[in-house]
């Protein structure tokens, strides 16, 4: 079924990992589809990877005035999804100020920016997203947990503000996608692995899965101010 058919669609963030994937579910759905990130090299590589049937636009959402320029020169969208992000983890005593400050501004700040001005067509959607961290605090990731709360907190507010537009997040568990490239690779495997064993799936989840429950949101016309939490029950293992 082609839920999204005739329907325009923007992810912030979608030149990888949950994004991307989200581009490709609405791709899939029907939906003519742009992807926006502050990288053009990654948008290149990404639209090829969707067999260049998607439409590509630079977006750095810490620059506000890019951001009004945007929506202001381009048509209304009937959904948009937010999933940029670049933010450093660590307990609060030890992650530097100047770091936790540019998280807050890249996940937080970026979305505000973006929500305040974007424009949608009529029964038209905003999904945010957050993180399972909001429910369930990490000692280890304090900061990321009192941010994927506050993008909760905005989308319920929003859903008002914005009304008969539809806002909603997505509250995704451990995921796995590149953001932990980083890691040497026996490490990450072991960190995956351990992680299974503790949730009632037995596996961690993978981008499709939030993809999914963003698709979701985008075809529901009944869901507004939900969070929508897609982490393999790790809120309550």
């Amino acid at each position: 079924m082609n839920t999204l058919k005739e329907q325009r669609v923007l992810v912030v963030g979608g030149s990888s990992g949950i994004g991307f994937e989200t581009a490709a579910a609405a791709k899939s759905a029907g939906a003519s589809v742009t992807i926006a990130s502050r990288s053009e090299p990654r948008l290149k590589a990404s639209a090829a990877k969707l067999d260049g049937k998607v439409e590509t636009a630079v977006l750095d959402t810490n620059d506000n005035a890019a951001i009004e320029r945007f929506f202001a020169e381009d048509e209304p969208w009937d959904h948009i999804v937010i999933s940029a992000s670049q933010t450093k983890s660590g307990p609060v005593r030890e992650l530097d100020l100047g770091d936790a400050k540019a998280a807050m501004e890249s996940k937080f700040w970026g979305t505000y920016r973006v929500a305040r001005v974007a424009r949608f067509k009529d029964n038209g959607s905003l999904t945010l997203i957050s993180g399972f961290l909001s429910e369930r605090p990490s000692a280890s990731a304090v900061l990321q947990g009192a941010i994927n709360a506050a993008l909760e907190a905005l989308a319920r507010g929003l859903a008002l503000e914005l009304a008969p537009v539809r806002v909603n997040a997505v509250s995704p568990g451990l995921i796995e996608t590149s953001l932990w490239d980083s890691l040497p690779d026996e490490r990450r495997k072991a960190m995956f692995e351990s992680a299974a064993k503790l949730l009632p799936v037995r596996r961690v989840g993978r981008p499709m899965d939030i993809a999914n429950a963003a698709l979701f949101l985008m075809t529901t016309p009944f869901a507004t101010g939900s969070t929508v939490r897609v982490d393999g029950g790790g809120v309550i293992a």
